[in-house]
């Protein structure tokens, strides 16, 4: 319902909305060459937001997530993932460390699934508070090269690092540095009452983006999502996730099976990028040599009914520049600029 008045204005900037996801404006080239080239502004409200409160939220969180919490301060931000004890991934998120709570940008639909996979770990003297606050909280994205400049031009000096607190027409929301992407940009959070405004303002500046240009974006980049590379198939390292990893902080649930993957070296898969002459179904198998080596787990149809995709693939197969077969279909894997691939020193 807080979102009514931001839906009637994208409505009247051509939005075509599916349930609580504004698919497209119908300008999806000029949305994706602003975000590669210029700047373009995407309505994530449908992602999801949990607010982390009360006296042991860094330690809980430190002790529960695969990166370091504990010397964390305000203003501060660090991305994570939450895995299962067999070190399955839940979700990647980004924390941002406000004076008194720890909020979680987390990916679309993930709250409750989050929230009650955590609380089991709360226990009776641990002082921790789990919310969803989705519904009261707006996610937008800024995407591209000129982002910065973007917020500079209506006095927002952006952060290189962690967020500010800002005000956009005397409207309080917090700039994220990045854009979720390994574009650069930010993300822009604020009270959901407030997303009209925040959302008219930027869209003077900016080209609007709808999220099917945004999947775009995303399996281009090899940015990973839950339901399709993140699931109970796959570890952190296999989605290229190493960046989100304290290897030295000590114990966190998962945290056993990553140090093995990492000391012997037991990473058995890798996200890969393909360009494809046809659309494919999810899932479809992908060989090497009449070899079975991999699946695809993403894929975006052009409409020429071309189409690029991220897959898994064996390590031992190889990697960018080999030759695969899927669905009759020869093509090369491609390097993903979002993926990491080994540990951060």
């Amino acid at each position: 319902m807080m979102l009514e008045e931001l839906r009637s204005i994208q409505k009247t900037q051509g939005a075509i909305v599916d349930g609580n996801i504004v698919v497209t404006f119908n300008n999806d080239e000029i949305a994706y060459e602003s975000a590669r080239s210029g700047v373009a502004l995407h309505d994530q409200s449908h992602w999801n937001r949990i607010e982390v409160s009360d006296q042991h939220r860094l330690d809980f969180l430190h002790n529960q997530s695969t990166n370091g919490f504990k010397l964390l301060k305000p203003g501060e931000t660090c991305d994570t993932t939450f895995l299962t004890s067999t070190a399955r991934t839940i979700d990647l998120a980004t924390a941002l460390i406000l004076d008194n709570t720890v909020q979680l940008l987390i990916s679309p639909g993930m709250a409750p699934k989050l929230i009650t996979f955590l609380d089991r770990f709360i226990f009776f003297s641990d002082r921790v508070k789990l919310t969803n606050i989705t519904e009261t909280t707006t996610t937008f994205s800024l995407i591209g090269p000129n982002s910065a400049a973007t917020l500079q031009s209506i006095g927002i000096l952006a952060p290189e690092s962690g967020y500010i607190n800002a005000e956009i027409l005397n409207t309080p929301v917090q700039i994220v540095a990045g854009s979720g992407l390994s574009i650069p940009g930010y993300r822009i959070v604020m009270a959901a009452e407030n997303a009209a405004i925040v959302w008219k303002t930027l869209s003077e500046i900016a080209v609007v983006l709808g999220d099917r240009t945004y999947q775009r974006l995303r399996i281009e980049q090899g940015r990973p999502l839950p339901g399709f590379e993140l699931t109970e198939d796959y570890n952190p390292l296999d989605a290229g996730l190493w960046n989100t990893i304290s290897f030295n902080k000590g114990c966190y649930i998962g945290q056993e099976t990553i140090a093995r993957l990492d000391t012997y070296n037991g990473v058995k898969l890798n996200l890969w990028g393909m360009k494809l002459s046809s659309s494919i179904p999810l899932g479809s198998v992908i060989y090497s040599d009449d070899t079975k080596v991999g699946t695809i787990t993403s894929i975006y149809e052009f409409e020429d009914g071309s189409a690029i995709a991220i897959g898994y693939i064996r390590v031992k197969a190889g990697g960018a520049g080999l030759l695969v077969t899927v669905e009759s279909q020869t093509t090369i894997l491609e390097e993903l600029p979002f993926q990491a691939r080994q540990k951060v020193e």
